[in-house]
């Protein structure tokens, strides 16, 4: 019951708010926008400057998965090296100049 009242008299109170600011509702909308957008400027422009903590950087290289390279691999690359004039070739012109096309 006591809602009921309360909804009642809020209602033209609530209607006189609204006649008052109906002329500045579209400012109020942009002003209402504006913020909220300079708010999320605001935060992309502190989260994308946050340095990171050494400590997890170092936990996080720690985990990370060493890459290893099979033993008979290395073995079937240098035989082939060896025994192709082509190859050799190519592989001498890499290392001379790597970012070569």
């Amino acid at each position: 019951m006591k809602n009921i009242q309360l909804s009642q008299s809020l209602k033209p109170l609530s209607s006189k708010f609204a006649h008052i600011f109906k002329p500045y509702m579209g400012i109020i909308f942009f002003l209402l926008l504006a913020s909220i957008y300079g708010f999320v400027i605001f935060r992309i422009n502190t989260l994308s400057s946050a340095t990171a903590d050494s400590s997890e950087v170092s936990s996080k290289v720690k985990a990370a998965p060493t890459p290893r390279i099979d033993a008979h691999a290395i073995k079937q690359l240098q035989s082939l090296k060896d025994n192709s004039v082509n190859v050799q070739t190519l592989f001498e012109q890499k290392r001379t100049n790597p970012f070569e096309e």
